[in-house]
């Protein structure tokens, strides 16, 4: 049951929460400077708590060149299949706003990839773009 605890300690956390939420509905491998243009947080923070929701066991990421990719472990257990469903499932404004800001964000990706680093600046224009 430890890893369970683990778990949900980690995931009571907003952005924590936002992050898995993030990585989930994408179905796709995110860089953190992708996650820290949606979430509208610090890359600093975002770092951090990808280390946490990693350390949980939730989120496993790959190395390519300069990024990281981070992605949602695959449900393997029921536990995790149920978990990842209920997480999926949530519907709130901050959700919402951060599904647009990715799907904006993953417009300026080069052969399915990130190569800008963090795009602040430019969201609110893809965002008008991408609607």
């Amino acid at each position: 049951m430890e890893k369970q605890v683990n778990i949900f300690k980690a995931l009571a956390e907003e952005t924590r929460l936002r992050i898995v939420h993030l990585l989930i509905n994408s179905k796709k491998e995110l860089c953190c400077c992708e996650l820290t243009d949606s979430l509208e947080e610090s890359q600093y923070n975002v770092s951090r708590h990808l280390k946490i929701l990693k350390q949980a066991g939730l989120v496993g990421e790959r190395k390519e060149g300069r990024w990281v990719y981070s992605y949602a472990v695959p449900a393997t257990d029921e536990f995790l299949k149920q978990l990842f469903a209920a997480i999926n499932s949530l519907s709130d404004e901050i959700l919402k706003r951060d599904k647009e800001n990715l799907k904006a964000r993953l417009q300026i990706r080069v052969d399915c990839k990130c190569v800008r680093g963090i795009q602040k600046t430019h969201l609110v224009g893809l965002r008008a773009v991408s609607k």
